[in-house]
């Protein structure tokens, strides 16, 4: 019962993290420079934007979701189910970020979902 509630946290948090977290890194720009002194400014800059504390925030909570999931169930069957985040990252990426996903994108997370679909049932 308790996995009805974290696998969509783990999903749905993480992903969440992440597109945040690219919204952040496209207000901050590209990175090309990486000796220590540029890359303590970028992560200074990147401190700045609001959306990357969301991100972290996001992705903190999808982690330690994940570790209560892991003290419960057996990671063949976490792991797999976690990859249903590929299709909200397509979702996110699409409608968030405005994104274009073409459509062997689009495939390869049916696929994903397809795998994940038939762990579930193997499961049982």
């Amino acid at each position: 019962m308790r996995e009805l509630i974290f696998y969509p946290l783990i999903i749905g948090a993480g992903t969440g993290g992440e597109l945040c977290v690219t919204r952040a890194m496209k207000v901050v720009g590209e990175v090309k420079d990486f000796r220590p002194a540029a890359l303590v400014d970028v992560i200074t800059r990147a401190l700045r934007v609001s959306w990357m504390w969301a991100g972290l925030t996001l992705m903190g909570t999808a982690f330690f979701s994940l570790l209560a999931v892991l003290s419960t169930e057996n990671v063949s069957l976490v792991v797999p189910v976690t990859a249903l985040s590929y299709g909200a990252g397509a979702l996110g990426g699409k409608f968030f970020l405005g994104e274009r996903v073409s459509p062997r994108r689009w495939a390869g997370v049916l696929l994903v979902c397809i795998g994940v679909a038939l762990v579930v049932v193997g499961r049982r």
